[in-house]
């Protein structure tokens, strides 16, 4: 059953993670091209972190949860 503290802690959640891909695609892609003016595989480093950080978010998130929900057994 769902409270109203988890569901608060699930909206923060996604809002966190919507602003980060948000932030994420408008930023990126210039930035890439201003780096990749000084060196290609750097631009590319930085698009796989981005990536990378993306995935992380939702593993972190996930480990989270299983806790929560063992320690609600």
């Amino acid at each position: 059953m769902s409270n109203k503290s988890t569901d608060i802690s699930a909206l923060i959640a996604a809002a966190l993670i919507m602003l980060f891909v948000f932030l994420g695609g408008y930023f990126l892609p210039p930035l890439m091209k201003e780096i990749a003016a000084y060196n290609e595989w750097l631009a590319y480093s930085l698009g796989f972190a981005f990536i990378i950080g993306f995935v992380l978010i939702f593993w972190i998130r996930s480990l989270y949860q299983k806790r929560q929900q063992k320690e609600e057994d």
